[in-house]
């Protein structure tokens, strides 16, 4: 059995037995987990399959014609996932994303989004919903998704010289059609648009001067992010990781930066702005981000939980384990038992993988476990 077949066979609970209705015409309380982390931000994985093969993510040598990528069938409708999604949003979840894989070859993907933007949070809001894309069906699409009520959208690009895109990507796919794709976003108002460039050390990290170069005063936040060991199937070293500091200490001796103040709790990015003359925030110059995860944990306000394409509940990027939410759907359970469901997987959540990467040997935090999920199955 391959690695990636087994993170498929994660132990899952049976949720059955976790279900305890919640009182009928009380509003549901605030969700805190184990360690007073509220459940804000909901990532929600619309496929398994994408059109690249990084080397990070989703590596050509198992990710190959021969791989078995799940059947319609086990993919949650769009029905299933807006119900799912109401019970998050009423249990106090404000973001939606949409990942995958790559989301946009899902087909018809703005129905769903349709769906999740008639939801309202507990404030009577629309929730923020958000699409993670590589970007290369994002010109075709853009608008549309932004009829259906897209309020913005990520796109990776991991280099700006094409050669070395070309080469990380692995289908020789071109820069000139993501750039086309951010041009798109950014004509639709699906903004911010950020940018998440995935820093490689020895393969892009001569790109990162041109990328900030690029797309300084652009109106796209340039996001940095550390390579991170997910799943089994990318061969992650650490020796192949280049730190967050490192990087800033390259674009500071270009480029005057300046630091900013989380825009909310929980956020994943550190960010800098580029600053005028006088060392103040310039705002027609943009922003920087840098998603740190391997070198600076950001576990401790962690508000995120994903939803895999068939339908678990992953409470960490790194999870070993997911709860079966599809097998309640599909069954006589009703929204409140879901609900309660939900609720009680959360307050016992305790994960905190980041954290305790640094301070674990690899051998003891490996030994006899199953493999991580893959981040092509849960999003990033």
């Amino acid at each position: 059995m391959s690695p990636v077949s087994v993170a498929r066979t994660l132990p899952l609970l049976d949720l059955r037995r976790a279900i305890r209705p919640l009182p009928a015409g009380l509003p549901a309380p605030e969700l805190m987990d184990r360690l007073g982390r509220p459940l804000r931000d909901l990532r929600i994985s619309v496929t398994d399959r994408c059109n690249f093969r990084c080397s990070y993510c989703m590596p050509k040598e198992v990710f190959n014609k021969d791989y078995p990528y799940l059947p319609h069938s086990a993919l949650l409708s769009f029905e299933e996932i807006a119900r799912l999604a109401g019970m998050f949003v009423a249990q106090g979840v404000q973001k939606l994303r949409l990942t995958g894989g790559e989301p946009l070859l899902r087909r018809n993907l703005e129905a769903l989004v349709a769906q999740l933007s008639a939801l309202r949070t507990g404030e009577g809001l629309p929730p923020d919903m958000t699409l993670t894309t590589n970007g290369s069906l994002l010109a075709r699409k853009a608008q549309a998704l932004k009829d259906a009520g897209l309020r913005r959208v990520t796109v990776s690009l991991d280099a700006l010289d094409d050669p070395v895109f070309r080469r990380m990507n692995d289908v020789d796919f071109s820069v000139a059609e993501v750039l086309r794709g951010i041009d798109a976003a950014l004509k639709a108002g699906l903004g911010p648009v950020k940018v998440n460039m995935v820093v490689k050390r020895g393969t892009n990290d001569d790109q990162i001067l041109p990328m900030a170069r690029h797309f300084r005063g652009t109106g796209v936040v340039l996001r940095f992010i550390e390579y991170m060991d997910v799943g089994a199937t990318n061969g992650w070293r650490m020796d192949e990781v280049l730190p967050s500091s490192d990087v800033l200490a390259l674009l500071r001796s270009e480029l005057p930066l300046v630091a900013l103040p989380a825009a909310s709790p929980g956020e994943t990015a550190r960010r800098w702005a580029y600053a005028d003359a006088s060392g103040r925030p310039d705002a027609s110059l943009g922003e920087l981000g840098f998603i740190s995860s391997v070198t600076e944990a950001f576990c401790g306000d962690c508000n995120r939980a994903r939803l895999s394409t068939d339908g678990r509940l992953f409470l960490c990027l790194f999870a070993r384990q997911g709860h079966d939410l599809r097998q309640l759907l599909r069954g006589e359970a009703t929204d409140a038992e879901i609900a309660s469901a939900i609720a009680g997987i959360w307050q016992g959540r305790d994960d905190r993988y980041s954290e305790l990467r640094a301070s674990l040997p690899p051998a003891a935090a490996e030994a006899g476990q199953a493999p991580r999920v893959e981040m092509s199955f849960i999003g990033g």
